[in-house]
């Protein structure tokens, strides 16, 4: 099993590391080029979130997400075929990494949320009236434009080895709809589904495999960065995760998810073919490249935290192994990129809902599960199906970048609620840890010898609002001897953070409202839970 953090890991601020052996070496670079907790100033470009922009509300509201049955499937048809992925970029041919389909993104692509009617929702085919009902062909429940569905499953473990001995486990996927800006045909767009949804980066990243090289080569390149004086050369990107990096060009895309679109949106294109070259400053921060579906464990990130654009500061600075222009695949130099330009977040791009999101999965049971599915919903207050709880555990007011504090046994730490990591990560010297894997390389996890029940404080960064937030932890390798996808009590050491994976999210709706967006009386970013 492969510990993996998608949280952004740029000069902008630090975050912890959750591979095993890059740490220090890691933090060391960043805290050089910048102070803990964000530093990076809010976006103010042009995509900046709309407050409250309320559309016509649907009929009726979504459904609450309900554990999937032992076993069951629920991610958007096609997975299977399209998830299977390359093993490295040399073949990125393969028929695995092909997406399934390629469809417009219209309402009838909307994935429908498998999931249980709210209470106070009538189920498809019931008469509300009392009268008995005479329809023999049910109907199948309207999802609103504004949800997509969350599958967590092992479905891209991988069949060559080494990787059919190492999957990731809780790793929200989300299906995303490509097209050529403007353009809607079958061969200008594709759907890309498990794709990570991360709430610790900013910024669609998708591979280039699971494009498909001919579409991926139709998205326009996108240009200007600030100090290349023809104008004219690609700007490429070195996405630096805690976990790894990414690299390749930046196109402009329609994006689609469930039915709200980012209309000519930056995105990165990662492993494209024709920028096989890294810049050594890149290649050299990082543990390792996630260039290949294999490595990443997912046909891209779909980064929504609270910027608008994913690096602020690289509009008015270079950095090392960040932004580039390209007048050439192989020959490119450290860039300014204004944010309009930068890899940008779909939420604040979108026209309505895009002043935040929820993210709502089901518990899951002690032992794990093998599939989970929930919803992703965009918009808060903006709709009848996303007004913010009346009465919620806690508003944590956050950074641009998404970090407040946590408190553990006494020790207060820089902390983010990131859906893109997949376990909790935190320093406990009191807890037995293992190495699983490799015997050098492989991942320590924490394996206490019977499940522990733990608590540590949210403190949030502005007022004096916080709140104690229980939780377990179990034996990491008796878990993974199941086999299963989702494990809501999974652990791992780390230093100096604490870091709210995945695990934190199971049994919980958990509201992120975007940078400089008033919802309510308080305006963010914060998180409601």
């Amino acid at each position: 099993m492969t510990r993996r953090s998608l949280a952004l890991f740029p000069a902008l601020f630090p975050r912890h590391v959750s591979r095993s052996g890059v740490l220090a070496a890691l933090l060391t670079a960043t805290i050089a080029l910048a102070a803990c907790g964000g530093g990076g100033s809010d976006d103010t470009g042009s995509n900046q979130p709309v407050s409250n922009n309320s559309p016509a509300k649907p009929a009726a509201s979504p459904a609450s997400p309900a554990s999937a049955a032992s076993g069951a499937s629920t991610s958007a048809a096609g997975n299977a075929s399209s998830s299977s992925s390359s093993s490295s970029s040399s073949n990125s041919s393969s028929a695995g990494n092909t997406p399934s389909g390629a469809s417009s993104p219209s309402a009838a692509s909307t994935p429908a949320a498998a999931s249980t009617p709210s209470a106070d929702t009538p189920a498809s085919g019931t008469n509300t009236s009392g009268n008995t009902n005479h329809n023999d062909t049910p109907t199948t429940p309207t999802v609103p434009v504004n949800v997509a569905t969350i599958t967590v499953d092992s479905t891209l473990k991988s069949p060559t080895p080494p990787y059919n001995t190492l999957y990731s486990v809780n790793m929200p996927y989300v299906s995303v709809t490509f097209c050529v800006p403007g353009k809607q045909g079958a061969s200008q767009c594709a759907t890309v589904d498990h794709m990570v949804l991360d709430t610790g980066s900013v910024g669609v990243r998708v591979m280039s495999t699971a494009l498909g090289a001919a579409l991926a080569a139709s998205l326009p390149a996108q240009t200007g960065a600030s100090n290349d004086g023809t104008g004219k050369a690609v700007i490429a990107q070195c996405t630096s995760y805690v976990s790894g990096y990414m690299w390749g060009p930046t196109r402009l895309a329609d994006v689609t998810i469930g039915g709200e679109k980012a209309s000519s949106l930056p995105v990165q294109v990662v492993g494209d073919s024709t920028f096989a070259w890294t810049p050594s400053d890149c290649s050299s921060r990082q543990a390792s490249a996630m260039n290949t579906v294999d490595d990443l464990g997912a046909n891209g990130v779909v980064g929504i935290g609270p910027r608008a654009t994913d690096i602020p500061l690289a509009a008015t600075s270079l950095l090392a192994a960040n932004y580039y222009y390209c007048p050439t695949p192989w020959s490119c130099t450290n860039a300014t990129v204004p944010l309009d330009k930068q890899t940008g977040n779909p939420v604040s791009a979108f026209p309505v809902d895009n002043n935040g999101t929820i993210i709502q999965l089901p518990a899951v049971a002690a032992a794990g599960q093998p599939t989970v599915t929930g919803q992703l919903v965009f918009g808060i207050g903006t709709r009848e199906n996303n007004a913010l709880p009346v009465n919620p555990t806690l508003t944590l007011a956050t950074d641009s970048a998404g970090m407040f504090t946590t408190t553990y046994k006494g020790r207060t730490m820089w902390s983010s609620i990131d859906s893109g990591s997949n376990a909790l990560f935190f320093q406990d010297s009191t807890l037995p840890a293992v190495r699983i894997g490799d015997p050098d390389k492989g991942d320590y996890w924490f394996a206490p010898g019977s499940t522990q029940n733990l608590s540590a404080t949210m403190i949030s960064r502005v007022g004096s609002a916080q709140t104690t937030v229980p939780f377990s932890l179990a034996n990491a390798p008796s878990l993974f001897a199941m086999g299963y996808a989702a494990y809501g009590n999974l652990g791992a050491p780390i230093s100096t953070y604490f870091l709210w994976g995945l695990p934190f999210f199971y049994g919980r709706n958990v509201y992120t409202v975007m940078s400089g967006a008033k919802v309510g009386t308080q305006t963010g970013p914060y998180i409601v839970f």
